[in-house]
């Protein structure tokens, strides 16, 4: 029968809707008619089609945008907000609002226009986390931005307009609802129990086991007990820590092997979905080293919020994460 579930997270509710259960199979739909590396302007060749590059991992004798990078990062040609004039406060009577400061870039992952994150090497994966890294920790100086959203969209469905392999990074002079709801819950547990919030789910869930799809020294990735979606998969650092930026170089090794197997796993049982990656942080002026904790959530956009989600904050997952889980886990068993 259907089941209710709690976020521990955000305290919202979700409907574990068993009567409605699905396979994998039942979410494959026909892929979109690609375009291809026809006037990308993110392939090889193409660099004078972007805004200069910021950050670009490339051969020493090779000048800036032109080919012969690994990574690069640029500017957002159509930027959500922008780094230029102030951060000014404004009213118009009863509304408030600030000047649209801030900044949009855009991490190339490859040159290759058709080589998907799970299907490059882990040193390139290590590479794109540490340009990652890297333009967190430059962005992470300017004093007027509180908040720095690293994302992924991968696919039409999920958002993604462009088909070359690539991650986003929006920097925000304030600090995202989400995230202020994560850190107003999990500084109260703190209070109260004295420990962290995620040190304490990711304690359960490894001592349940039923929903990690794997799992190493560094890090673990599990099928959350309140998945919001079908296949919902979170990554989260097995020892605390807050800030993403204070990672260490190995963290980043290790998180590179285990973001590329687990979109791996992902791609081979909903062939190719569509998802959202999103990496949650601690915001830059607040000190929450003690109470919350870094973690990646890979969104797969496999249903439809319609008007009850909308209307009510719930969400209606209709495969049980232990499910999605096990289908996961079967990808292994099939490699070795």
């Amino acid at each position: 029968m259907p089941e209710l579930r709690e976020n521990p997270v955000t305290q919202n509710w979700v409907i574990i809707a068993t009567e409605r259960s699905k396979r994998p199979t039942d979410f494959v739909h026909p892929a979109s008619p690609r375009k291809g590396p026809v006037n990308c302007p993110f392939c090889y060749g193409n660099e004078d089609k972007t805004p200069p590059e910021v950050l670009a991992y490339r051969p020493q004798d090779t000048p800036p945008d032109t080919p012969g990078w690994r990574v690069r990062v640029v500017p957002n040609k159509f930027p959500a907000l922008a780094g230029d004039g102030d951060l000014i406060a404004t009213r118009e009577g009863f509304f408030r609002g600030l000047t649209g400061y801030g900044a949009h870039e855009v991490v190339i992952e490859s040159p290759d226009h058709d080589l998907a994150l799970p299907y490059q090497t882990p040193e390139q994966v290590y590479n794109v986390l540490k340009a990652l890294q890297d333009r967190y920790l430059t962005l992470a100086r300017d004093r007027h931005l509180r908040y720095i959203q690293i994302f992924k969209n991968h696919g039409g469905v999920a958002g993604a307009s462009l088909e070359h392999p690539h991650f986003q990074i929006v920097a925000t002079p304030l600090i995202p609802t989400e995230i202020d709801l994560e850190l107003k819950n999990a500084y109260a547990f703190y209070h109260e129990h004295g420990e962290c919030l995620f040190c304490r789910m990711i304690g359960a869930e490894l001592g349940e086991a039923r929903r990690i799809v794997r799992g190493d020294d560094s890090f673990v990735a599990f099928n959350p007990y309140s998945s919001r979606f079908p296949f919902e998969t979170w990554i989260i650092p097995r020892h605390h820590e807050s800030n993403f930026g204070r990672i260490s170089e190995k963290e980043l090794r290790d998180l590179a092997l285990t973001l590329r197997d687990t979109l791996g796993r992902l791609d081979e049982v909903l062939s190719d979905p569509p998802y959202n990656l999103i990496l949650h942080t601690a915001p830059l002026d607040l000190e929450a080293r003690e109470f919350y904790h870094w973690h990646i959530e890979i969104l797969p956009r496999l249903t439809i919020m319609a008007g009850f989600e909308w209307g009510t904050g719930f969400f209606i997952n209709p495969t049980p994460p232990e499910e999605a889980t096990r289908f996961l886990r079967e990808v292994k068993a099939e490699e070795e």
